[in-house]
């Protein structure tokens, strides 16, 4: 094979053609540059939550001097403002963490296995079902305390992401971003009309549950905290395990293969790692949608496409947005208390909003 260049015919050798090909290697110092600045945005991010939740330690319905709640923080004495900083706020504050820390992962995940940047376990039913597996535990089988919970979550959870990806998948072809967000905009509707017909009907139910359904960390505390936490830990590892398959499966499934990745391998344990982390976030909670939606974006802005950075940096940045929330409804309408699912919505509905139109302005 020849080309014809300015001097005469060039030889073009199966070398040559390689050659030209290939990506340009990342190398030298702006490489490392790269990969230093993400580290340390990963690292002032991380500090940033540390002073997130001090302030959670701090802030509060009873005011608390920080001199006084620092010296209380590392020595309990018995006294009352002991008591509030290690009964009430730090259970709740490691609360948020986790929860927060779960559907950042969550949504990073899902939008990752969908190839759908307007998916998020909350706007795909996911929570909702969970939720209303919960309401079943508690109206019928008496369910009081969130160990039990977490299992009706599950169960509720890995049912409507099976549902919604057929419901999705029915019809001609494969299912598409679009089909799987109306699919789970149907079984959110359908899941939630069921949750408050049986609140209605059910006083008993509904007194349990009237904080819990609208996303609150004040109510469970410490309890919530031990039974969900070691679900949520697996999830994450499991997330984070598959963050090259999942970059592989950006390219499609056929160059994925090409690449050694096992696209349908990889889909089956991410759903155990989604699942897992809404059941465990949900049984906590309640059902907190937006942050596994908004997130993810903030992540990918700062960190680029690779997931090796998408899912930490998503697990961080939700879980300072989550205790953020939680700060900003206790002080918001003080001596009283704004929930933090109410707050979270606030704050994705716009992103969700500004997303949609940003598709729909790009579409030709």
């Amino acid at each position: 094979m020849q080309i014809v260049a300015e001097g005469g015919p060039l030889a073009l050798t199966p070398a040559a053609v390689t050659a030209s090909t290939a990506p340009p290697a990342r190398i030298g110092p702006r490489g490392r540059h790269s990969g230093r600045v993400r580290l340390a945005g990963l690292a002032a991010a991380v500090l940033a939550l540390a002073g997130m939740c001090l302030l959670s330690l701090w802030v509060g319905a009873n005011h608390l001097p920080f001199a006084v709640v620092w010296r209380v923080l590392w020595h309990d004495d018995g006294s009352s403002a002991a008591t509030i900083v290690h009964d009430l706020r730090i259970p709740r504050t490691l609360l948020g963490l986790a929860v927060g820390a779960a559907l950042g992962v969550a949504g990073a995940l899902t939008q990752a296995l969908t190839r759908n940047d307007l998916a998020e376990p909350g706007l795909l039913g996911v929570n909702m079902g969970a939720s209303a597996a919960v309401v079943v535990g508690i109206s019928v089988f008496g369910v009081t305390s969130p160990a039990g919970y977490v299992w009706f979550a599950f169960v509720g959870a890995g049912v409507t992401s099976v549902a919604v990806f057929a419901i999705g998948s029915a019809g001609r072809g494969a299912a598409t971003p679009a089909t799987l967000v109306v699919a789970g905009a149907a079984a959110t509707a359908l899941l939630g009309a069921f949750v408050n017909a049986v609140q209605l009907l059910d006083v008993t139910t509904f007194d349990q549950m009237r904080f819990w359904d609208v996303g609150s960390l004040s109510a469970p505390g410490a309890p919530a905290l031990a039974a969900t936490w070691p679900f949520i830990v697996v999830g994450i590892l499991l997330a984070v395990g598959l963050a090259r398959p999942l970059n592989a499966l950006a390219l499609g499934d056929q160059s994925a293969h090409a690449l050694g990745a096992h696209p349908h391998r990889a889909r089956a344990r991410g759903a155990l790692a989604m699942v897992l982390l809404c059941g465990a976030a949900t049984a906590a909670a309640g059902p907190i949608t937006f942050v596994g939606l908004a997130v993810p974006h903030a992540a990918r802005a700062i960190a680029g496409p690779d997931h090796r950075w998408v899912l930490p940096y998503s697990g961080v940045l939700a879980a300072i947005l989550l205790i953020g929330a939680d700060l900003v409804g206790r002080v918001i309408i003080a001596p009283g208390e704004l929930r933090v699912g109410v707050v979270a919505a606030f704050v994705g509905a716009p992103v969700f909003i500004a997303l949609c139109r940003r598709a729909r302005l790009a579409q030709p």
